[in-house]
């Protein structure tokens, strides 16, 4: 009896992209950037516990400009995951969803996690 050969899985040239596709991927990549994230705020709040010298060492990479940059992405990051945990919830639970609505949901995590990471650095750092 002939062997025949196993069927390939499909790759990435069959897909067509796709704006849920790309929060899908966005959402595991933030996932992880927020344990980085997490890390600098383990290492900010560890300087606060040594000392007054150690926290101005900690306080002044972060208050550079890279050090902002760096802060306003991992905000973001949190914001973003945090929406796309409740997209995927909502994904979840709503049964018979209407064709464009899915994607309607990962449009609004993208805008709406800009709009309130832009909210809460206007409200918290640069108002303040």
């Amino acid at each position: 009896m002939p062997v025949r050969p196993r069927p390939l899985s499909p790759h990435l040239q069959i897909y067509r992209w796709t704006i849920t596709m790309s929060m899908s991927i966005v959402h595991r990549a933030t996932g992880i950037a927020n344990y980085v994230g997490t890390a600098f705020l383990v290492i900010w709040l560890g300087a606060a516990a040594w000392g007054q010298g150690p926290l101005d060492v900690v306080n002044l990479v972060y208050g550079s400009w890279f050090g902002q940059l760096v802060l306003f992405l991992y905000t973001w990051s949190l914001v973003h995951h945090m929406l796309g945990g409740i997209r995927h919830f909502i994904w979840d639970f709503i049964q018979g969803m209407e064709p464009g609505q899915r994607e309607m949901l990962a449009w609004a995590n993208l805008v709406l996690s800009v709009v309130l990471t832009l909210a809460i650095w206007t409200i918290f750092v640069w108002v303040a």
